[in-house]
């Protein structure tokens, strides 16, 4: 089990100055938290693109790229980068530095986008949303194959006559995770295509993700590949306990849900609504150390994940909570939960071998 953490940036009002930080703190904060995340052993630190005022990373390799060169094992990857509204080409090139640049540990995560803004930025029109994305991961799948890249071309991309595409990552291939929301049709194509599936469950309750799950294995299989991996993307924060954990979370959350909301007609979140999806059959991994382990076990036997990142920082909260949020993950959380899967698994081994082993 790889366990780790996404942000994207973050800025909004800070609780302790009542006045919204700054971009250059912002971006100092997160370089701060992905440079502890990676001293207290945690597996994965992603940063996603928007294009908001409220969010500070429009450009995740470039913020990667900083990171490469304060972390020494820690993967680093996009989450998401908003392929459909970008050049795979320019894509694949700036994580092919940031692979090189991390002496091999850069990923990249594509998704359509949560977000539209990207897209009258750039010029797109938002009908042709999935054209827009099928197409441009193809090319992006295409880029990873070999150095000379013979593309026929498309509606949205250029053809590529046997070109050089540099420079050539450390990694081959490059990693590519698709992002899904909760949409059938996107779980069977990250399966089709052999990919591994990061499944964003930000409510609701985690079972109800389980036939996504399915379906990309099953999409998988028929399609001859090997069992993909997958990663769980939640919400959450770690406190010593779980009051701490949710008195501290809970504004901030409210705070940015609640602004989301109003632009996609939601009603406002109730701490009721909060709490509940703190439980453990809830959404949220917010609690104390001894409960978010114990979620992780569950949400492990619903689904056999081998990566969960937790976005800690859903809107801004005391820097130095966050700081010991990530420390807690790293070294009470972390360690527990590895040591027990990997018990758990060898154990299912040996029960498999028992019952395949002749009479």
């Amino acid at each position: 089990m790889e366990i780790g953490i996404y942000s994207f940036g973050e800025r909004t009002v800070d609780p302790e100055t009542g006045q919204p930080l700054s971009a250059a703190e912002r971006m100092r904060r997160l370089l701060e938290e992905i440079e502890l995340a990676d001293q207290v052993g945690l597996d994965v630190f992603g940063v996603g693109e928007h294009h908001r005022p409220d969010y500070i990373v429009s450009a995740p390799a470039v913020v990667l790229a900083a990171a490469a060169s304060r972390t020494q094992r820690i993967r680093l990857t996009s989450a998401v980068n908003v392929l459909s509204s970008d050049d795979p080409i320019r894509v694949f090139q700036q994580f092919a530095t940031l692979d090189l640049l991390s002496s091999g540990r850069a990923e990249i995560m594509v998704g359509r986008g949560s977000f539209i803004e990207s897209f009258p930025l750039f010029g797109y029109d938002l009908s042709d949303y999935e054209a827009l994305f099928e197409e441009k991961l193809l090319l992006l799948l295409k880029l990873r194959e070999a150095e000379h890249v013979f593309w026929p071309g498309g509606r949205f991309t250029q053809p590529i006559p046997g070109l050089g595409v540099y420079p050539r990552p450390v990694q081959h291939p490059l990693p590519v995770w698709i992002a899904v929301g909760g949409t059938p049709a996107s779980a069977v194509r990250a399966g089709r295509l052999g990919l591994p599936m990061a499944l964003a469950i930000i409510g609701g309750t985690p079972e109800r993700f389980a036939p996504l799950v399915a379906l990309h294995r099953e999409a998988a299989r028929q399609a001859g590949h090997a069992p993909p991996r997958l990663s769980i993307n939640a919400h959450g924060f770690l406190a010593p306990t779980s009051q701490e954990a949710i008195e501290t979370a809970f504004p901030a959350h409210k705070l940015q849900m609640d602004r989301i909301g109003r632009e996609r007609g939601w009603p406002p979140m109730t701490r009721a609504q909060f709490e509940f999806a703190c439980r453990l059959q809830g959404a949220y991994f917010v609690g104390s150390p001894q409960q978010v382990i114990e979620k992780i076990l569950y949400q492990h036997e619903l689904f056999g994940h081998d990566r969960l990142l937790i976005q800690l920082t859903v809107g801004t909260l005391p820097h130095r909570k966050v700081l010991q949020a990530i420390e807690l993950l790293g070294t009470q959380v972390a360690p527990v939960v590895r040591r027990e899967i990997a018990r758990r698994t060898a154990h299912a081994r040996v029960d498999l071998g028992l019952r395949e082993a002749p009479n």
